[in-house]
């Protein structure tokens, strides 16, 4: 055998073996990685529903839904919350598409009133020290949604200030919390037109 079958059958088996390592280190990884995604979207879950106990848990309690209306052609999580076998209140999946720098993905907690809970962001490509001040970690703009309503509101009152809305812009950027007020309103209009489906089942 000469020295060039050697070393291609050397390369072969070295590139073999590094290929079944890393199949196995994240088959290994796998169950981690999940418990930590399900810990992150419980997180997230709890900053934006009322104070338990829930008679259900709202992660398997958890429907696709495929609407324009919450920003995105893909289906969409919706997870809904019950006390005493009642409708407590929802959570809905939504995209902002018209970010500055791209989509802006949110969970919108609503009661069953349909009146906002919280809202926390949950991915976006905003411009950091400008853009981002939509973060809870970075500043408390994204809790003056808390508390409204189609029924406490206009349709004109979901704009910035500067535009004749309710809410506050960031310094220096209208672009970014206009996509996002936009996208809560559009939601808003959608979740009131189709709650009785959301907690049929």
């Amino acid at each position: 055998m000469n020295s060039h079958v050697r070393t291609g059958l050397t390369l072969g088996l070295c590139l073999l073996a590094a290929i079944i390592a890393l199949t196995i280190a994240q088959r290994l990884a796998r169950p981690q990685i999940e418990l930590s995604r399900q810990q992150w979207l419980m997180q997230g879950l709890s900053a934006v529903l009322p104070t338990g106990p829930f008679d259900n848990d709202p992660l398997t309690s958890v429907r696709l839904v495929t609407a324009p209306e919450l920003g995105s052609t893909d289906a969409m999580p919706i997870y809904t919350v019950f006390r005493d076998n009642r409708p407590l209140a929802a959570v809905l999946s939504i995209v902002a598409p018209d970010g500055y720098n791209g989509d802006i993905k949110l969970l919108l907690g609503v009661t069953i009133d349909g009146e906002i809970i919280g809202t926390r962001v949950t991915e976006h490509r905003e411009t950091p020290g400008l853009g981002d001040d939509l973060e809870y970690r970075r500043s408390d703009w994204i809790t003056g949604f808390d508390g409204q309503s189609l029924a406490s509101t206009s349709a004109g009152d979901w704009d910035v200030r500067q535009q004749g809305g309710r809410f506050d812009a960031f310094t220096g950027a209208t672009i970014t919390p206009r996509a996002v007020i936009r996208a809560i309103h559009r939601a808003l209009d959608w979740y009131d037109s189709h709650r009785q489906d959301i907690f049929a089942s």
